[in-house]
Parts: C-alpha cells; sequence; structure tokens
C-alpha cells in the first residue's frame, strides 16, 4: 500500500461520523508520526504559542465588543420606525455577504502570506490560522472567547464610532443616517459571529437542532462546504460566515489572479509558511 495524497487524508479524516477519530499516517520512515491532528509536532508547537496575553487582550475585546453592540442595539430600537422593515432586511442581507466576503479576504491572507514570526501579528493573528490547517478539530475544543475574541475585536472601532454618533448627532440626523447605522451593526454582528459559524462548521456532535438547520439550508457555513477548503493545500473556497460567495469567487478565479498578481510583484510564494509548519516532524 501506497503512502495517501493529502487529499484522501484530509478526506477520509474529515468524515460525517468523527473527524477526530481517523487521524492518518504515513508509511515507511514518517510512520510513527501523524499527517495532522492534536498529535502533529507543528499543531502541538503552535497551540503553546496562545499565551496569557493573547487570552486577556480577546477577553478584554470581547467585553468592550459587546457593551458597544449594547448601546447600538439600544441606539438602533429608540429610533426604530416600523416604515423601516425592508430597508432592515435589505441591510441584513448586505451585511451578510459584506460580512462574508470580509471573512473570504481575511481568511486567505491569513492563510496565504506572512509568517507566524512576524512581530505581534505573527503569533497573535496568522498563528491561529497555521494551527487549524494542521488540527483542523483544534477549534471545536476553543471556548467562546478564544473561539471569537479576535472578530469582536476587529469591529470595535466601527461600533465605537457610531455609538458616539449616537450620543452626539441630533435626532434628524439620526434619522438621515439610520439606515447606514443599521447597516453597520449588523455587519458587526455578523463578523463577531463569522468564527463562531466557522467552529460549528467543525463540529459533528452536540449542534443544537435550530444550527443543524440552519447549516443544511445554508443559512450559515455548512460542514460539507467548507470541508472543501481543508483539501491541501488549502487554496480555494474561503468564506466562512455563509459560504454564499465561495462558488461565484472561485468561477471567477478571484483568489488564484490576486496570488499571482502578488507573486509576481514581490516574489513571495504562497503558503509557503503554512507548508512549513505542516511539514514540521519535530
Amino acid at each position: 500500500m501506497g503512502v495517501k495524497s493529502d487529499t484522501e487524508i484530509i478526506s477520509n479524516s474529515m468524515t460525517e461520523d468523527d473527524p477526530n477519530e481517523n487521524i492518518q499516517y504515513s508509511e515507511g520512515e514518517a510512520a510513527s508520526r501523524p499527517r495532522w491532528g492534536p498529535e502533529h509536532a507543528g499543531a502541538k508547537e503552535l497551540a503553546s504559542k496562545y499565551t496569557a496575553g493573547k487570552r486577556f487582550q480577546e477577553t478584554v475585546s470581547l467585553f468592550i465588543s459587546i457593551i458597544l453592540l449594547a448601546v447600538n442595539f439600544y441606539y438602533l430600537v429608540f429610533y426604530f420606525n416600523p416604515s423601516q422593515w425592508s430597508m432592515i432586511l435589505f441591510c441584513a442581507l448586505l451585511g451578510i455577504i459584506t460580512a462574508d466576503f470580509c471573512s473570504g479576504v481575511v481568511h486567505w491572507g491569513a492563510d496565504t502570506w506572512g509568517s507566524v514570526d512576524l512581530p505581534i501579528v505573527g503569533s497573535g493573528f496568522i498563528r491561529p490560522f497555521r494551527e487549524h490547517h494542521i488540527d483542523p478539530t483544534s477549534i471545536t475544543r476553543h471556548d467562546f472567547i478564544e473561539t471569537n475574541g479576535d472578530n469582536f475585536a476587529v469591529v470595535i472601532p466601527f461600533i465605537a464610532y457610531t455609538a458616539h454618533q449616537f450620543y452626539t448627532l441630533s435626532p434628524q440626523e439620526i434619522a438621515e443616517t439610520y439606515n447606514w447605522k443599521m447597516f453597520m451593526f449588523l455587519l458587526a454582528v455578523f463578523v463577531s459571529l463569522t468564527n463562531q459559524c466557522h467552529k460549528w462548521s467543525h463540529t459533528y456532535f452536540g449542534l443544537p437542532w435550530y444550527i443543524t438547520i440552519l447549516q443544511d439550508i445554508h443559512l450559515i457555513l455548512p460542514r460539507k462546504h467548507h470541508r472543501i477548503h481543508h483539501v491541501s493545500p488549502h487554496e480555494t473556497y474561503y468564506c466562512i460566515t455563509t459560504g454564499w460567495l465561495n462558488y461565484p469567487l472561485e468561477k471567477i478565479r478571484f483568489w488564484s489572479t490576486a496570488e499571482q498578481l502578488i507573486e509576481k510583484l514581490t516574489g513571495n510564494k504562497p503558503r509557503s509558511d503554512d507548508m512549513a509548519w505542516a511539514s514540521k516532524s519535530h
């Protein structure tokens, strides 16, 4: 029997039955180490880089973001006009699509470029992306803070600005910009919860029934849909809020064209750091 390909390894390991059950091994001299999973040398090293300082940053970011979201929600309800229902639905749809695209851009950027060794950004932001490809189910072992802290941090400047506007603008000025503020609020909510949707797409047991229904009707990221991204070398289907934009972006070769352009301009190879971590054996 020959050594299994990366595609076979990930496809066989990410089964509907139990993605943790079938950690695959190579043959020959590499037979003693897992090709992916929590026992992979690279996964262990990357997991160890999650520091107390990072945990503190995520906790504070989550706390501040939730307060600001609550403030924005209060003002949006206070100034709500029932005649605006159709616009609110449009803002919700636009917010979901925008969040999905943003999740793809961030996911693609962190997967494809940069290094864990970069100051601040490397250990704080790129590290979990590298770990996730070597140990895809690690996200299911993260609590709410570790899973979502960075996403909640990203939206703070935007919802802080809209909260400030609610406090300082006149009622007439708020009415004139209400739809924009509603869009920004809903976009912030969807961005904040993007990695939770991502976590659910890797969770094969114990999900609430309503989450599996939302996955089945593709209102949030489905498990089978996201599995396509986890076929090595992880170069497609980057959008992880709903995944709605994955197929059209793939059809127009959005990511591959961007990679070719960046490589031509900078000489940097896409996913070189990701491959280096995946090949670690000690």
